[in-house]
């Protein structure tokens, strides 16, 4: 990049623990639906590598713990060996260009269907309340009718989040990013929309956020904090799982978070309530910003400008680019010389084609 880049905000370095960065633009983590039979495929080698700068920071598409994660057709796990053996090749193509490289580790609790689960059995939650919505299409069938998790079997759970934290150290990633958003088992857990538990994992606001702070705390001392960080949405309502106080179950997280020196949070702005658009919104992540002691990095309909502004003014570390760095695997080059964007496809996200919408989004120097 050139010696005038540091003047624009998004492109000014930065030190994430031990981890020098060269600008603030993260590629956020997106599911691709392109790891046949949940092995990540050599098709990702390219795709990572092209959105990989020395300095940059990919983090891998969310990927499951287990055999009961699963919600999803071709999406990459790491419990198995076979598994951990095809992540190695991509990480190293992220390392040959001097990335640092985090993986997004998943469970999609009630976000399933029997036809997912191992020998057919039912998706496990916080609850055994039913999604009500259709599938959305990147799913096949509708979704089953959870098992809500007995509270002995909730430790089961935390240790498969170890043992894929343990297992992407093995296939060479620099650290893992635990999936605490989108209405996932772990947001399943926090949102009192969902989880309405009894127990010690349900009821009042810390209690609901046990079961994400357990896990925080046993992937930390399997691989150490400053290889950890934590991705959530606490004002989304994505699957079903919103919450009556967002603001405090955000706050409360982000102070949580610090009892365990985490490395990063990773927070969807408030205006993503949905995966889809960006909307109006009161509500601010500037509370837990301030709240948070570690990298803060935030992610949700971001542009160029308002990136900009949000690192200036300090109201983020790093901002997660996703579809518009999906379609522009040279995002910081061009934001760098304020070029033209390439528009993203929406109908090729998750199509299991591995070049269509995947590898063929066109460089800046081949448009021109």
């Amino acid at each position: 990049m050139c010696s005038e880049a540091p003047n624009i905000p998004l492109l000014r370095p930065y030190q994430m623990g031990s981890f020098s960065l060269s600008h603030r633009i993260v590629l956020a983590p997106l599911t691709r639906q392109r790891s046949y039979n949940n092995v990540p495929q050599p098709h990702a080698f390219l795709y990572y590598s092209q959105r990989t700068t020395e300095g940059g920071l990919p983090i891998a598409e969310a990927t499951g713990i287990s055999e009961t994660s699963r919600g999803y057709l071709h999406t990459p796990g790491i419990w198995t060996k076979e598994q951990i053996e095809a992540w190695k090749p991509i990480v190293d193509a992220v390392h040959a260009k001097g990335g640092i490289f985090f993986c997004l580790i998943w469970h999609v609790g009630r976000v399933s269907s029997i036809e997912f689960q191992p020998n057919g059995q039912a998706p496990i939650s916080c609850t055994d309340r039913p999604l009500t919505l259709q599938s959305t299409g990147n799913e096949v069938g509708q979704f089953s009718p959870p098992r809500r998790l007995k509270t002995d079997e909730i430790p089961q759970v935390v240790n498969e989040f170890t043992f894929a934290a343990r297992n992407a150290i093995e296939a060479g990633f620099d650290g893992v990013e635990i999936h605490g958003a989108h209405g996932y088992i772990i947001d399943q857990f926090m949102k009192d929309q969902v989880n309405d538990r009894t127990d010690k994992y349900g009821g009042y606001l810390e209690n609901r956020c046990r079961f994400a702070l357990e896990v925080v705390e046993a992937v930390v001392n399997e691989i150490g904090a400053d290889k950890v960080g934590i991705k959530l949405s606490p004002f989304g309502d994505y699957m079903e799982s919103g919450d009556s106080n967002p603001e405090a179950l955000g706050l409360y997280m982000a102070e949580a978070l610090n009892d365990y020196k985490i490395l990063y949070c990773h927070m969807v702005e408030p205006r993503m309530e949905t995966a889809e658009e960006r909307t109006e919104c009161a509500y601010s992540l500037l509370p837990m910003r301030k709240a948070f002691k570690g990298t803060f990095i935030v992610g949700g309909g971001y542009r160029r400008e308002d990136g900009n502004k949000a690192v200036e003014e300090n109201n983020a570390d790093l901002i997660a680019y996703g579809r518009i760095f999906l379609a522009n695997p040279d995002l910081p080059r061009r934001f760098e010389l304020n070029a033209p964007l390439n528009q993203y496809d929406r109908e090729t996200f998750y199509t299991p084609d591995p070049v269509i919408g995947y590898t063929d989004y066109p460089f800046l120097d081949a448009t021109t």
